[in-house]
């Protein structure tokens, strides 16, 4: 009978802990920042409580570390989620790794705006194989000063390329941008190609579809003009869009960045950057992308992974991403809770081929 009751029980130990990991899902997302740390945690303590899942956050330093493990492994793999992007989404993509028909097995897709273009991610279709839970928008953050000057009564402030080059020129030393190929850096090339292009719809297309030289020659023009005007006269730049931030609330630079909507009032409102900063458009339209999620071809635990991205498309989890005290990531759904973030007009990120293409070219030119 012992014997009996033993084997039951080792028998039940094993049904418990196969249910628990079948309900257990490892999200693979950025680690780097404390708010988006706290929102997961937040999401984790709900998804256990409605659902009974246990949403594990593996921190990654950059996403590609879980691409590469997708890639080497034939069979099963521990990811069950991703936030992924860019690159990483067309390389997963390209090589059949990624679960399809996403908008047909998550129910609160249909809650998606329908106003965001968010099909295409970096020139490539999606096509199914991922969601956006959370949108971005490069902007600049100017100093009061430099948005008097810039000012029309416009509450959504635009400076052209032109107007950045005579403000560089009135303030000589006091603008920057974060060096390529930090993101930052890379999106303000992107940004200023798309705005100084003839002909920007290029910039959609892969490179080695395209004259090269003739769409980026307007570029390298306009960032020879400029950088004698910059901080230490375009010899050195920001390392990181943070370090930028840290100069602009020292008052060394009159302008960072950011490539979120909301974080300008989040980092005033806890007490982190200068009162006096606003957003504005690089250009008349801003850079904009979306983050998505998606799940590996290869996981075993898709249904609750689905699970998951239906939570992370509820009002509820939108609108708590979205306060300004938790993370203030845009919503993608509607919620009443956007309403002191500044967007932009937008338009797309290039074709996912030209990042490299410009971080190269870019430390050729300037780096030497």
């Amino acid at each position: 009978m012992k014997v009996l009751l033993c084997w039951l029980s080792l028998l039940s130990c094993l049904f418990v802990s196969n249910l628990a990991a079948e309900e257990r899902v490892n999200f693979y997302a950025w680690g780097g920042s404390d708010a988006v740390n706290r929102y997961l945690e937040w999401a984790s303590a709900e998804l256990a409580e409605q659902q009974g899942i246990r949403l594990q956050h593996v921190k990654v330093a950059d996403i590609s570390e879980a691409v590469a493990l997708i890639l080497a492994t034939e069979d099963s793999t521990p990811i069950d989620l991703l936030w992924v992007n860019g690159e990483n989404f067309h390389i997963l993509k390209q090589q059949n790794k990624l679960l399809g028909d996403l908008p047909q097995k998550v129910a609160n897709s249909v809650l998606i705006r329908r106003d965001l273009q968010w099909q295409y991610d970096f020139g490539v279709a999606v096509d199914g194989y991922e969601l956006p839970w959370g949108m971005a928008q490069f902007q600049l953050v100017l100093a009061a000063e430099v948005c008097e000057e810039e000012s029309d009564d416009n509450a959504q402030l635009q400076v052209s390329p032109t107007a950045l080059l005579a403000l560089a020129q009135r303030y000589p030393g006091r603008l920057s941008y974060p060096k390529p190929p930090s993101f930052h850096g890379t999106s303000w090339l992107k940004t200023l190609a798309y705005h100084l292009s003839e002909q920007p719809q290029l910039l959609q297309q892969a490179p080695a579809t395209v004259e090269v030289e003739q769409v980026l020659a307007p570029l390298w023009a306009y960032l020879d003009q400029l950088h004698p005007y910059l901080w230490r006269a375009g010899d050195e730049f920001p390392t990181s869009a943070e370090r930028q931030r840290l100069l602009f609330n020292q008052g060394v630079l009159l302008n960072s960045v950011s490539f979120n909507p909301s974080e300008v009032p989040a980092l005033q409102q806890q007490g982190k950057l200068r009162p006096d900063a606003q957003a504005a458009s690089l250009g008349a339209a801003a850079l904009s992308n979306f983050h998505y999620l998606a799940i590996p071809a290869q996981s075993e635990r898709q249904q609750a992974a689905v699970k998951v991205i239906n939570f992370f498309l509820s009002p509820e989890a939108q609108s708590q991403k979205a306060a300004l005290d938790v993370w203030g990531d845009p919503p993608v759904v509607e919620t009443a809770d956007a309403a002191t973030t500044v967007i932009f007009p937008a338009h797309p990120e290039p074709h996912v081929a030209w990042t490299a293409l410009l971080e190269a070219q870019w430390l050729a030119r300037y780096q030497r």
